[in-house]
């Protein structure tokens, strides 16, 4: 069995990042995802290093967590018990050195607080898709499926996007998280992923995809035939790679391939998670969030301004319809259609080959063209009933 660090309170001895310079520390981002839990103890979240302590304060950070690095998870899990996971309640804001997980369990529900459980696994791989698309991303991992739950990440004013991967099956036009979600992105300036549903279900009526202020995300199949993948939401924002290798939530190093738009979506939140860090480093800009402080601007340089909005336009524009003439019948996807594709895919694929066309655009080197005419006014459509249905 491996041994602990350090106890929960003390501080690691690996390689310290802890200047009070920003500067020294470079531009980043932080995403929130919402979900069942993290395996801390995976290789894919390790890093030898600590955060800044002043990027640590600003999120709140009321505890540390020295995790054991040796053994297998469960002899990891069992050294830590006293000194961590038995200790952690609701109002624990826990920071965990030698990653950069920052984690909380709002609802205090929970057998083990923050981490994935054995019986769970899906938060672990939903945070293993944002990394995937952004390696760099600070994350704020909120364990829970409540208002409570995404406020506590709409609340924290360094949060830049929160990805939410759950919601009613079948799309049921039931009262889901959308108050909360309204809070982040309406008044906290936020960007908010959400998952559409894992069956052909108009993603309108999602409380979760359907506000007009989440950005809904249904699923392609990415590799064989770029089309639709049949089992994911229809008519939302955009589709993103439904199949993906992520980390186990119960070893320390294994991956599993999977599948949904539990894990499209994430992937949506690295892709603009890392758009972010680009912008913040061109212009120096060394915040994060969109706090009335930034001028509620998710990037704010002394040359370049970036909104939620500038944000989700350059996205939209940045987004591409696949090819009817690549569809394999065999594969079990669905063409994409030469006529209103957006019902199937929204604005259309995002992936990231998207990421360079959106960095270029929002910093002004080469513009985007506008998207035809035909798929404005039927996304303009969507918006309208989102808007309708949801409220403004």
């Amino acid at each position: 069995m491996g041994s602990s660090i350090a106890g929960c309170f003390g501080k690691d001895p690996v390689d310290e990042v802890t200047e009070d310079d920003p500067d020294k520390f470079g531009s980043y981002s932080v995403v929130a995802p919402i979900d069942t839990g993290i395996n801390v103890y995976h290789e894919r979240f390790i890093l030898n290093e600590t955060l800044p302590d002043w990027l640590l304060d600003g999120l709140g950070v009321t505890m540390w967590c020295n995790i054991t690095m040796e053994g297998s998870w469960q002899e990891r899990y069992e050294a830590d018990q006293d000194t961590c996971w038995n200790t952690i309640t609701s109002t624990d804001i826990v920071y965990f050195p030698g990653t950069r997980i920052i984690g909380t369990t709002p609802d205090d529900n929970t057998d083990i607080p923050i981490l994935d459980d054995p019986a769970d696994g899906h938060g672990t791989a939903v945070t293993g898709a944002v990394l995937d698309a952004n390696p760099d991303a600070i994350i704020f991992f909120v364990e829970g499926f409540s208002d409570a739950a995404v406020r506590a990440a709409a609340d924290q004013p360094l949060v830049d996007i929160i990805t939410t991967s759950f919601g009613p099956i079948g799309s049921v036009p039931v009262p889901g998280i959308e108050d909360a979600t309204r809070v982040a992105v309406v008044e906290n300036k936020k960007v908010h992923t959400g998952a559409s549903d894992n069956t052909p279900s108009p993603a309108v009526q999602d409380s979760t995809a359907g506000p007009p202020w989440s950005i809904g995300v249904s699923g392609y199949a990415e590799e064989e035939d770029d089309q639709k993948e049949t089992m994911s939401g229809s008519y939302p924002d955009m589709a993103a790679d439904w199949t993906q290798m992520l980390p186990n939530h119960d070893d320390t190093s294994g991956y599993h391939e999977t599948s949904g738009t539990s894990f499209a979506t994430p992937r949506t939140a690295g892709i603009l998670s890392l758009v972010l860090t680009m912008l913040r480093a061109d212009v120096g800009d060394m915040g994060s969030g969109a706090s009335g402080e930034r001028g509620g601007f998710l990037v704010n340089g002394t040359n370049l301004s970036v909104s939620n909005s500038d944000l989700r336009d350059a996205l939209n524009l940045s987004a591409w319809y696949p090819s009817f003439s690549t569809w394999d019948p065999t594969t079990g996807t669905l063409p994409i259609s030469p006529v209103a594709p957006c019902t199937q895919v929204g604005w259309g694929v995002v992936n990231m080959s998207n990421v360079a066309p959106i960095h270029a655009h929002l910093a002004g080197i080469q513009n985007m063209p506008d998207r035809p005419a035909d798929v404005v006014a039927c996304m303009d459509a969507n918006q309208a009933i989102r808007e309708t249905y949801w409220g403004d």
